[in-house]
């Protein structure tokens, strides 16, 4: 397969045969680095990581990931460029893409990171918009691949918010792998119905099925893997708590929940995780409306099902794999 000079927008783009490549190609990079083996292939080169919204795993997954690759790594905060300030996005695309091998973007609107695709020279890859999360589904179904072997036939339930990144994205690589997703959110929060019909014909296609289901108890059902995200994500006004609690209170994902899935399920999320009071927001909440937890329960967060750490670890590895395959000549 032939990645070079391609762009890593959204997993839409990608076949099934693509997607598991750069997978197979992760786990490869992952046992390289657990064996302390060098694999500095890309000695040489440079990428520049723009980011409108700041981040912890995956600032620290394309820098250590590009370290390791052997390339040199400039990060722009959302203090750090012109971009759509004093400088154009088309403007800002043509200037990096002289200066630098690889682009990697997060923000906000789908259209910024589209916008630097069809004006860089370069490879431009996807670390979170507000439509999508391509890096973050590969990790995911890296984990999957970890503890269950495959991952086809395999069903996944995501409780909470059903038109975030993360639900948009889940819906996307579980049509095209085969893999059996619910959506489980109020019907206030359910996808897109231009999305949901792209990813029925996936499904069709690749031989998954695709639910939409309110009810927790129902919807988790010998299911797999559960996996849910903050009830408001970053960059949405910090007003709609109230109501967004009020809605997502019942999917909360919590030991009584957990043990309706198969015996086996693993918990997944793609973190941060409000599981407690040692944050500052976590602390907000607790005094405005009382919560001590909010998407997931502590008890179910800490337990031998829960693999966040393993999946959080996995975006370094997934992560050095898009830009190798897209950079390696």
């Amino acid at each position: 397969m032939n990645f070079y000079g391609r762009d890593f927008l959204k997993l839409i783009d990608y076949t099934p045969e693509e997607i598991m490549y750069l997978i197979k190609l992760a786990i490869l990079f992952k046992n390289k680095k657990q064996e302390h083996k060098n694999h500095a292939y890309l000695k040489g080169k440079n990428v520049v990581l723009l980011f409108e919204k700041d981040s912890t795993r995956t600032r620290c997954a394309f820098e250590v990931g590009a370290y390791d690759l052997g390339m040199g790594v400039t990060y722009l905060g959302p203090t750090g460029s012109q971009m759509g300030k004093k400088e154009s996005i088309e403007d800002t695309a043509r200037v990096l893409s002289r200066m630098y091998d690889g682009i990697e973007y997060r923000g906000f609107e789908q259209s910024v990171v589209e916008e630097l695709a069809k004006y860089s020279k370069v490879p431009v890859w996807n670390g979170l918009t507000n439509e999508f999360h391509p890096t973050q589904m590969l990790a995911d179904i890296m984990t999957m691949l970890e503890q269950f072997g495959s991952v086809r036939g395999k069903k996944l339930v995501f409780l909470g918010d059903g038109r975030n990144n993360v639900a948009n994205s889940l819906m996307v690589v579980c049509s095209k792998l085969g893999i059996n997703f619910v959506c489980c959110s109020p019907k206030e929060l359910m996808p897109k119905q231009e999305l949901i019909d792209e990813c029925l014909e996936f499904a069709k296609k690749y031989s998954s099925t695709i639910e939409f289901i309110e009810n927790p108890k129902k919807a988790v059902k010998n299911a797999d893997v559960l996996y849910t995200d903050v009830w408001v994500s970053m960059g949405e006004d910090a007003s709609i708590w109230e109501e967004r609690i009020n809605l997502l209170k019942p999917y909360q994902v919590n030991k009584s929940l957990l043990k309706l899935a198969n015996e086996d399920a693993i918990f997944l999320h793609c973190l941060p995780s409000f599981h407690d009071l040692k944050t500052t927001i976590g602390q907000e909440i607790h005094e405005k409306f009382g919560l001590t937890e909010m998407e997931v329960t502590n008890e179910v967060f800490e337990s031998k099902q829960s693999k966040v750490f393993d999946q959080a670890e996995n975006r370094l590895h997934t992560i050095k794999a898009v830009m190798f395959a897209t950079l390696y000549k």
